[in-house]
């Protein structure tokens, strides 16, 4: 006797294997691209920070007789910084607060204190490669008069400044998939 098969409804496991394999191929290819972007993101907010900084850096220059800030502390103005710990704190408090001509800062803008804040936020942007205080910390370097120098960079903080040359670099040292090093920026 011949008894009618019933319709099997379902998938095979060949085709289930199928799914499987081609699912996995379209997600090794567009899982790459998101952490791709994900540098370029950061990247991006990198360069945008340091333009920032450096902009920030020429105004103030070009505000204060052609002195950058953190040279010459900020309670007085006059008083060259003989540290970096103390050029670190002036050049902050000189791109976060008023000035007068020397450097010396105030909370409130009067007819002395009429530069600045050159930096609208209480702190320094962050360094997108790096995480938590550090990020928006900066490394004073004092000492340093040769703009073509090697730039040595230890990432303990975000950012690192040389008061005699004005430059503002990242202070880290992330390598890019396309092999450029955020230092270097």
């Amino acid at each position: 006797m011949n008894t009618p098969r019933k319709s099997e409804q379902g998938f095979t496991l060949v085709e289930l294997l199928i799914v499987v394999i081609i699912l996995a191929i379209m997600s090794a290819i567009a899982i790459p691209q998101f952490g791709s972007s994900t540098e370029d993101a950061k990247v991006s907010s990198l360069e945008t920070n340091l333009a920032e900084l450096r902009a920030a850096v020429e105004l103030y220059y070009h505000q204060h007789n052609s002195r950058y800030p953190g040279v010459y502390l900020e309670t007085d103005g006059t008083t060259a910084a003989a540290t970096a710990g103390a050029a670190q704190t002036a050049f902050i408090a000189q791109l976060t607060q008023y000035t007068d001509l020397n450097g010396k800062v105030a909370g409130v803008k009067n007819a002395t204190f009429k530069y600045g804040p050159y930096i609208k936020k209480a702190t320094l942007p962050k360094n997108s490669f790096l995480d938590g205080a550090a990020a928006v910390g900066l490394l004073a370097d004092i000492v340093e008069t040769d703009i073509t120098a090697a730039i040595t960079v230890d990432g303990t903080t975000g950012w690192k400044f040389y008061t005699k040359t004005g430059r503002v670099v990242a202070n880290d040292s992330t390598t890019l998939s396309d092999g450029t090093n955020t230092k270097d920026m």
